[in-house]
């Protein structure tokens, strides 16, 4: 897909792999939108970059329809988007206070897989309104980040590993349903990264996980996805 021109948008761009895509798009000549619950950060990689902060809580219908309408009045009908947004406090089923609030699981899937739904199902009507952009009929494509946790969760994951599972499990039918519109819906689960998610855990926790790592034994970067930028044109 030829990026260059094409309006992007990346949710929970200000931080992590969000804003490592969102560098990466604009790097590669992408108009970009920066939608994030953290607008001052958002502001803040928006201006890096000449793209648009816009403020955004993925797993509020309203926030997100006003963020895509924003997204969409700054710089066209989108062709690219990427659902990076997400939370993962590792919380036990059954912990030393007892079983694990019903509400405190809720909201990790209300942000991760709701919230990716919420966002996947603007972006595709969006997308679908679009003129071809190649003589295959390509309107668009949607990233959403699942997590190798959807597939090998651990101890205190259950929630995380929940939502991400169920992100797998969205992506192929929603890739069938809108294909017939030109529109490409794949997901990634990207192992270890250094985000704020990850290094928000004990010191002891994060050398216990890049311990498990083959070689090397380190977290990935989001700045390796700027470098690995080209890829976006195939």
């Amino acid at each position: 897909m030829e990026v260059k021109g094409v309006p992007a948008i990346v949710t929970g761009g200000a931080s992590g792999l969000g804003a490592g895509t969102a560098r990466a798009l604009a790097a590669a000549g992408a108009p970009v939108a920066v939608l994030d619950i953290n607008i001052a950060a958002a502001r803040q990689v928006a201006e890096e970059i000449g793209g648009v902060a816009v403020e955004c809580d993925v797993s509020d219908a309203a926030s997100a329809e006003a963020a895509i309408a924003a997204a969409r009045e700054a710089h066209g009908l989108a062709g690219i988007c990427v659902n990076c947004a997400g939370i993962g406090t590792p919380h036990r089923i059954v912990g030393r206070d007892g079983p694990l609030a019903l509400d405190a699981y809720a909201k990790v899937i209300q942000v991760n897989l709701i919230g990716t739904f919420n966002i996947l199902r603007l972006a595709a009507a969006d997308m679908m309104k679009r003129e071809p952009m190649a003589p295959d009929g390509e309107r668009g494509i949607i990233v959403n980040t699942a997590s190798v946790a959807a597939y090998d969760g651990q101890i205190g994951q259950a929630a995380y590993s929940s939502s991400k599972g169920g992100i797998v499990g969205l992506t192929l039918p929603a890739a069938r349903e809108f294909a017939r519109s030109g529109i490409r819906v794949l997901a990634i689960a990207p192992g270890l990264f250094e985000t704020p998610m990850l290094l928000g855990l004990s010191q002891e926790v994060q050398d216990s996980l890049a311990s498990t790592l083959p070689f090397p034994s380190r977290f990935g970067t989001p700045g390796g996805i700027r470098e690995a930028g080209h890829a976006y044109d195939r």
